[in-house]
């Protein structure tokens, strides 16, 4: 649940903290109090885009913190871990996102900085905001597919999975050959030129490593005469007399004289003496050594020269190195095959479609088949959500079908159908909200009470599966009354049973069913404007549904019924 939200200079707020509860809570307060405030503020925690817009008037910048208490279960640890945030699972998930007046952004997790992707990754397993026109995407068919199948939960997400792969081999094999029918006279130009550059390139016989190895050779031969100079003079440094070794092995000697003399002082300056001089006899053999074999070869030297500027010329076509050549010259192989054997290759790719396409109607028709089964039991718990929102007599059915494609379809139990990465259903929502009408689309007859009733439904049966501990309703009961407001708010009650739950509201029926009440007013002082978030008593609250109940006055008659509206909202609860 989310425990704690901290806001400062966002819009009209200058700084509130409040701590949260389980169950539901409600908001209100007059219309541009800044209810939406709050609402905002979460949706920036999680991933929403800001705006410097939204930072106060006279702030250097906004600053929003949420802490989160979850289960180590939870899916949110897992994508944590995936996005490489530190995180102890069970501990508390802390996010801070602040906002500059220059329209600047930044968000941290658990104190680790964070992209606004990242944030938006997290954010979608924290929590879900439900505005009051989001039950608009109800009446949009591309939407439906995506709740059918994450209502079918990890059944259907196999099925899909598997749907998917072939589907995308399929696609990559359809591209390949549109790309290989639609091969130009350009291409076949280009014949002679790929031709030529194999040629080139092979005579050349590359190796890789061969450049590196070839500088460092003409690097020595070209300096063989200083090397070989150089290397001698050490030499005889070392062993000319009364110099190098022959001083150094005297130095020894006079040591070894009077060791005995003050062992404990002389014998380790003995032994370092012995050693420098060890080191220095093997230095003096290593440099004769390397001296003997210096080769002056000025043939091979100009052999080098001549292979390093032909592999210069071939970089500068070909690639930045040999291995980059190398890659170019099997590319231009390819490309000269798939052109001489155009017809071979088509042939061949059309063979692999005609497998890859019976592969995909048997996974589109095991999706289609699973789907079907979830749309009846996912219409079913919709139907009765609905009895419980005063939409007792409404029918609804989710409809699974497939339209006939001829041209561009694939062939499903003998018929050609359309498909796309979802698979080859074409899925709608259907609704008869009066006994005897005929089941039709959302779009043609549901009003905005009846999408709001749908929609709210919808996310009591999804918060089972989705594992969203905060749900957020802004203002989605607007347009409701009477006994439906009443039912909304049983729904939203009951729904806080499995997560927390956020609702503003103006509906008095709605507010009294809340566990947690905070009231949200705006006040002017010094002409700045601040607004203040209020948990309210049970006094408060009588008298806050009695405003919602009454308008600006407030009379002992709006007293009385919203203290019989909040004992009645409990004594429901009770008994539930």
């Amino acid at each position: 649940m989310l425990t704690e939200l901290s806001i400062r200079n966002l819009a009209v707020i200058e700084h509130v903290h409040i701590r949260f509860k389980s169950g539901f809570h409600v908001l209100t307060g007059e219309t541009g109090a800044g209810k939406s405030i709050i609402i905002d503020a979460l949706t920036l925690i999680v991933g929403g885009r800001g705006s410097s817009d939204l930072v106060r008037y006279g702030a250097d910048k906004a600053e929003i913190e949420a802490m989160f208490e979850l289960p180590p279960t939870h899916p949110v640890w897992h994508t944590l871990s995936e996005l490489g945030i530190e995180a102890d699972p069970g501990e508390h998930l802390l996010i801070r996102r602040e906002i500059t007046a220059t329209g600047k952004s930044s968000s941290r997790i658990n104190g680790q900085l964070v992209n606004l992707t990242m944030l938006r990754q997290t954010g979608e397993w924290l929590v879900n905001i439900h505005g009051q026109h989001e039950h608009q995407s109800l009446l949009n068919d591309e939407e439906h597919i995506h709740s059918l199948d994450l209502f079918g939960d990890a059944e259907i997400a196999a099925a899909k999975k598997r749907y998917q792969s072939s589907y995308d081999e399929y696609m990559k094999l359809h591209k390949d050959l549109r790309e290989l029918q639609e091969t130009s006279k350009q291409a076949l130009q280009m014949l002679d030129l790929y031709r030529f550059q194999i040629d080139e390139i092979s005579a050349a016989k590359l190796k890789i490593g061969e450049d590196e190895a070839l500088a460092e050779e003409k690097r020595k031969l070209a300096n063989a005469e200083k090397l070989y100079q150089s290397s001698s003079e050490a030499y005889d440094f070392l062993y000319a007399t009364n110099r190098g070794l022959d001083a150094a092995g005297k130095a020894v000697a006079r040591i070894q004289d009077i060791v005995q003399l003050d062992p404990v002082k002389l014998t380790p300056l003995l032994e370092q003496a012995q050693t420098a001089y060890y080191q220095l006899e093997d230095a003096a053999y290593q440099l004769r050594d390397y001296r003997d074999d210096i080769e002056f070869n000025p043939s091979r030297l100009d052999f080098i020269e001549q292979r390093l500027d032909t592999i210069t010329s071939l970089r500068r076509k070909y690639g930045e190195n040999i291995k980059e050549i190398l890659a170019y010259l099997e590319k231009i192989k390819t490309e000269v095959d798939t052109i001489e054997n155009k017809d071979e290759h088509i042939r061949k790719i059309e063979e692999k479609l005609t497998v890859l396409e019976k592969d995909l109607s048997i996974a589109a028709l095991d999706l289609s088949h699973l789907r079907r089964g979830i749309a009846q039991q996912l219409a079913a718990q919709i139907e009765h959500e609905l009895r419980d929102l005063q939409m007792e007599r409404t029918q609804f059915r989710v409809q699974v079908e497939q339209v006939l494609d001829e041209r561009n379809g694939i062939e499903v139990e003998g018929a050609k159908v359309k498909y796309s990465r979802q698979g080859i259903d074409q899925i709608e929502f259907l609704m008869a909200p009066n006994p005897g009408e005929p089941l039709r689309g959302l779009s043609k007859i549901a009003s905005g009470g009846e999408l709001s009733r749908i929609m709210l439904a919808m996310k009591t049966i999804f918060a089972r599966i989705d594992q969203i501990p905060v749900l957020v309703f802004d203002e989605v009961d607007t347009g409701v009354s009477g006994r439906a407001a009443q039912a909304i708010a049983e729904k939203m009650s009951n729904l806080s049973d499995s997560c927390q739950v956020f609702s503003i509201t103006h509906l008095p029926q709605v507010a009294s069913f809340a566990d947690v009440h905070f009231y949200i007013r705006k006040e002017v002082d010094q002409e700045r404007t601040f607004t203040r978030v209020q948990d309210m008593p049970d006094s408060g609250r009588i008298e806050e549904l009695a405003r919602m109940l009454g308008g600006v006055e407030v009379t002992e008659t709006t007293l009385h019924h919203a203290g019989e509206m909040l004992a009645m909202a409990r004594n429901k609860k009770a008994r539930a």
